[in-house]
């Protein structure tokens, strides 16, 4: 029913004309964009990433529309001495996919976009325990799919089913990370090898050292094996995170000065996280909290970031961009949500 009166509000507010209003009262003055995947064939893979036509409109759209893509250092500096020549836009991507290069890079060099890429360590040392890549293999190759963990057996014969099912899987598992490792029962007996997918979707240390050359690029960490840093004690959050870096550090041959929290919900990361990150000698920490940035109480180890990707719109990219999601929020009195 909420997202019903979500879609009510954004389509009635676009017809309307009223989309300049609600942007001069709610949008930000900046803001963090978080993709994962840009997927050539997104139905393929179940709608988990962004598609080619989403992302080429998201970048077409900002430009279009007055918003300056810019490197996360000179968007935090602008904002905090509050520049309202520009509206501002950082573009990241998480995990280091393959398909950042082969699909999104070409897109990004025509239009002279500057990116942030985080990168955990075991994606191209393929040590990565990517149970995301393992559950949607799963229900891609299958019809019929039992995880002995949930006591659950799906039947998913066609597309919207797998869906369906995937995401079902996957909210169990956000529910409480420790279930992860509980998938490798499942895994093992339905011959899905996570190292075969690491192989498959992630760059690997060569790519990403030629990556990091590129004048677009900056490449930020992600943690060595990309748990959730508050399910984990304070000597292994510290590790993960310094590890991370300095793997990075040492492959590039380049300083790495920003981090990524994974998952990034409050589940997953607090003020001990954010302390951690600027222990390690990170000069930011990005969530995703799905705000804009403003210069008030602006908290370099606590950025939000707003997702676009799975089945949005372009009506609903440009509604979040424009601040109707804050609108929508604070009509709801869900001031912690705005």
């Amino acid at each position: 029913m909420e997202q019903l009166l979500k879609d009510f509000v954004r389509h009635s507010v676009s017809w309307a004309g009223l989309m300049p209003a609600v942007r001069s009262l709610f949008a930000g003055r900046a803001a963090i964009i978080m993709f994962h995947e840009i997927q050539k064939e997104f139905r393929s893979e179940l709608a988990t990433g962004t598609s080619i036509s989403l992302f080429e409109h998201s970048l077409s759209w900002l430009r279009r529309e007055g918003w300056e893509i810019v490197s996360l250092e000179e968007c935090l500096e602008r904002v905090l001495r509050n520049d309202r020549s520009h509206r501002y836009a950082v573009l990241t991507f998480d995990d280091g996919y393959r398909d950042n290069v082969s699909v999104a890079l070409p897109i990004l060099e025509r239009h002279n976009a500057p990116f942030l890429m985080y990168v955990p360590t075991g994606a191209p040392t393929r040590t990565l325990q990517a149970w995301w890549l393992g559950l949607r293999e799963l229900f891609r190759s299958q019809d019929d799919v039992t995880i002995d963990a949930m006591d659950t057996r799906f039947h998913c014969p066609d597309f919207q089913a797998k869906v369906s099912a995937l995401a079902r899987a996957a909210q169990w598992v956000h529910e409480d990370y420790h279930r992860a490792a509980m998938l490798a029962p499942t895994f093992h007996k339905a011959g899905v090898s996570l190292s075969a997918l690491n192989d498959r979707y992630f760059l690997d240390e060569r790519e990403i050292q030629v990556l990091s050359r590129h004048p677009l690029v900056s490449i930020g960490g992600h943690t060595t094996s990309h748990p959730a840093l508050k399910t984990l004690d304070c000597s292994s959050a510290r590790a993960e995170m310094v590890d991370n870096k300095n793997y990075l550090q040492n492959l590039t041959q380049k300083p790495v000065c920003h981090f990524a929290y994974p998952y990034g919900d409050p589940e997953a990361c607090g003020p001990r996280e954010e302390n951690l990150a600027s222990d390690a000698g990170f000069s930011t920490a990005v969530t995703t909290r799905p705000e804009q940035l403003g210069a008030l109480h602006l908290n370099h180890y606590k950025l939000p970031r707003i997702f676009v990707g799975g089945f949005d719109s372009e009506i609903a990219f440009q509604a979040r961009m424009n601040g109707l999601q804050r609108a929508f929020h604070m009509l709801l009195g869900d001031h912690q949500a705005a």
